[in-house]
Formats: structure tokens, C-alpha cells, sequence
């Protein structure tokens, strides 16, 4: 490994040296070269999946009706808070309280006709077993009496739905929250014969949102729960949401032949600020590392112009003063891979030289520094002639063309 150190290293010098003593640039004046520099120092790396999803509560309930009739009363309305079990509205019972009526009479005429048979029952029983009476006879009051049990029985029935109809026609909140949703109004006739009528919606608590997203295939073998997620919406363009990934589903969403997941985000909103239906624009922190030592990618991708730099290191002293420009030996950074090995270019004082350095996690925007670097240590980002001219050709202009008259 130290072999292979040395063999950059002179390398690194060897074109140095033969740029400047074989290809003889022609002279710049060191005092016009622009060198942009970083600090490496102690920042964050992270690997970020986007995606887009909607603001819902956590808990919502529609409330609807079970019986058919008129909205005689509406107690609540829009965002008004409400408790369990607080009446919301009642629908008109005229025609119910007569149903129960009528069921009522039924049960009592049934009652009627079961007393009657079971006192004829008790009268006959005793004769039959002296054999007083037919056997016809009697299989013939116990079939009266059961009939008029099993009469009773439908009676009472009949009687405790058309009561529990009635209960029904009072709207009662089924969870404390606030109405998002009023779908009537008084006085408009609901019908519940084929399917339930949503009268209300009720969002559970607003403080506490949640997000569905869709995260695409490709990128949902990185999503995890617990993850950090960042997200913006329209209405607070300057503002960024925090949430956390609390469940990843497994049910595929397939959209013209898009293949999408949904994960669930809890989303804290103490101030009310976010509200059901808003568009999140999501950042989910799929890695993250903190207090690292980082310098910008940019310098991982820097290579010098050799020109520039020999000019500025005769200038400030180079090859040619040994006790200033001469590259010093190159650190080991022990064993690495190839991925691993890269080369960056520091500047310390006036001297400049390449040093190699072991990478970790990079985003495009910043580098982990394993090894190779110390916080403090100054990077080249950049490194330009000022003042060159980058004057170019006329746009339209043909040196074949012929030009106007006087003109040559």
C-alpha cells in the first residue's frame, strides 16, 4: 500500500514538473488567479427520497342516519367542537312515534291472546291427564299456545325496532372533535332506504395530522418507519414541517401503470396551521449522519488547470524553491477500496497540494471525511484566471461570408 502512495506521489510531481519545465506556459501574472476555497469542519450528510401526499386527521367520522325523514332541527354547524354523545340534529318523529304506537298496540293484543290460551292451556291440561277430554282436543290448545308465544315474540320485536327507529331519529356525536362537514339543512328530507345519508363529518383532533403519501417503487426498499420526514405545503412557503414515518403499507397503488406505495406521517400541528386536504410536498430522510467532518463535493470533482497552477506556485514558491513548493509526502490512509481512495486539493498558506482522502456518505452537496482531513483545513473549490476574456463571435458571423462594403 505505501508503494502505491509513493507511485501518486510522483506521479503528482512528474506532471508538475514536466508542465512547467517541457510545455513552458506562457507567463500569468499569479496576482489575477481567482482560487475559491472551503473549511473542511463538522456538518451533516444526508440521503433524502421525495414524495407528495395529502393532509388528513388522524380520526374522521361521518355521521349519518339510519331512518328516513325530515331534518326537523340542526344544533351544530361548521367547525363547531363538540363532545361524544352531544346531540347534533333530530329528525322529524311524527311518523315514527305513530309507528311505535302501532307496534304497541300489536304487542298488547298479542299479550291478550297469549294470556287467553295459556289460561285455557291450564284449565285443559288437568282433564287430559284424567283422559276427560280428547286427545285432538288437547294437541289442539297447546298449538293455540304456542302460536300465540311466537305472536308475542314478533310483536315485541316489531315494537323494539320501531323504538329504537325512533332513538335513532336524535344525532348524536359519536367522538369528541370538530365538524368539518354539514351536508344538510333543515327542513331537507333524508332517505335512508338504499344507503346512509352522511349527515355530518367530524375530525377527531386537529393537532395531531397525519400525511399520506405515495412513494414510488423504486424508492420504498429505502423508506422505514421511524424516519425523519421535512415537508412543505402551499399555503406556508416558507415554512418547513416536521413529522415521522409511521407506517409503510403494503398495498400497491397502480396509476397508468405507475406503481406507487402510501406511508403514513405523523404530523404534529399544535397551532392549527395545517388543515385537512392541503398538499404536502414531502422530503423523507432516508440516512442521515450529523456532526461530521464535511467539505462540498465540489472538491472531490476539482482538478487544476496546470497553467494556473504553475504560474501560482512560481509565483509563491514552487518546484524550482524546493523549501517552499516541493509536494510533501502524501499521509497513508491505511487499507481502502477504490471507491473509497480520492484525491483533493488544499490549500495551507500560500502552498497548494493534493492530498487523498477516504469518503464516506455523499449527497451531492457535502462529502463525509473519514480520514485524510482536519476540521479547519482549506479545500479548492475552484481555481480561475480573473479578468480572461470570454469575448465570443458575433452570433450570425461567417469568416467565409462576405462582409459589408468597407468592411474587411
Amino acid at each position: 500500500m505505501k508503494k502505491k502512495t509513493i507511485i501518486i506521489i510522483a506521479v503528482l510531481a512528474a506532471i508538475l514538473l514536466s508542465a512547467f519545465f517541457i510545455l513552458k506556459p506562457k507567463k500569468i501574472n499569479a496576482e489575477k488567479i481567482n482560487i475559491e476555497t472551503a473549511k473542511a469542519e463538522k456538518g451533516t450528510v444526508s440521503r433524502t427520497v421525495t414524495a407528495t401526499g395529502t393532509l388528513e386527521a388522524i380520526t374522521t367520522v361521518e355521521v349519518g342516519t339510519q331512518v328516513s325523514g325530515i331534518i326537523e332541527n340542526i344544533f351544530v354547524d361548521f367547525n363547531s367542537y363538540v363532545k361524544k354523545g352531544q346531540l347534533m340534529a333530530k329528525i322529524d318523529t311524527t311518523n315514527l312515534a305513530a309507528a311505535l304506537d302501532q307496534s304497541q298496540a300489536s304487542l298488547d293484543n298479542a299479550k291478550a291472546e297469549l294470556d287467553y290460551q295459556q289460561a285455557n292451556y291450564d284449565r285443559l291440561a288437568p282433564l287430559n291427564e284424567k283422559r276427560l277430554i280428547s286427545q285432538s282436543d288437547f294437541d289442539q290448545t297447546v298449538y293455540n299456545l304456542n302460536k300465540a308465544r311466537a305472536n308475542y315474540k314478533s310483536a315485541l320485536a316489531q315494537h323494539k325496532k320501531n323504538q329504537i327507529n325512533l332513538d335513532y331519529a336524535l344525532i348524536y356525536s359519536p367522538i369528541d372533535g370538530i365538524v368539518l362537514n354539514r351536508a344538510v339543512e333543515e327542513g331537507q328530507t333524508v332517505a335512508a332506504s338504499f344507503n346512509t345519508p352522511t349527515l355530518f363529518t367530524i375530525a377527531n383532533d386537529l393537532t395531531q395530522m397525519q400525511v399520506e403519501a405515495d412513494v414510488d417503487e423504486a424508492d420504498i426498499g429505502q423508506v422505514k418507519q421511524g424516519q425523519r420526514v421535512e415537508f412543505t405545503v402551499d399555503a406556508y412557503p416558507d415554512m418547513i414541517f416536521n413529522g415521522e414515518i409511521t407506517e409503510v403499507r403494503l398495498e400497491p397503488t397502480v396509476t397508468n401503470n405507475v406503481v406507487t406505495y402510501t406511508i403514513i406521517i405523523a404530523a404534529p400541528n399544535p397551532d392549527y396551521k395545517l388543515m385537512p386536504g392541503m398538499t404536502a410536498e414531502t422530503e423523507i430522510y432516508v440516512q442521515e449522519k450529523n456532526d461530521i467532518l464535511v467539505v462540498p463535493s465540489k472538491a472531490l470533482r476539482f482538478s487544476p488547470d496546470m497553467k494556473l497552477l504553475l504560474s501560482y506556485m512560481n509565483k509563491n514558491g514552487g518546484p524550482e524553491k524546493p523549501g517552499n513548493g516541493a509536494m510533501p509526502e502524501m499521509p497513508m490512509m491505511g487499507s481502502e477500496t477504490q471507491e473509497e481512495r480520492n484525491v483533493i486539493w488544499i490549500k495551507r498558506d500560500s502552498v497548494i497540494q493534493p492530498v487523498p482522502v477516504k469518503i464516506g456518505m455523499n449527497d451531492d452537496i457535502n462529502v463525509e471525511i473519514i480520514a485524510g482531513l482536519s476540521e479547519g483545513d482549506e479545500v479548492i473549490l475552484e481555481m480561475e484566471e480573473t479578468g480572461k476574456s470570454t469575448a465570443k463571435p458575433a452570433a450570425g458571423s461567417n469568416p467565409f461570408m462576405p462582409g459589408p462594403p468597407g468592411r474587411r
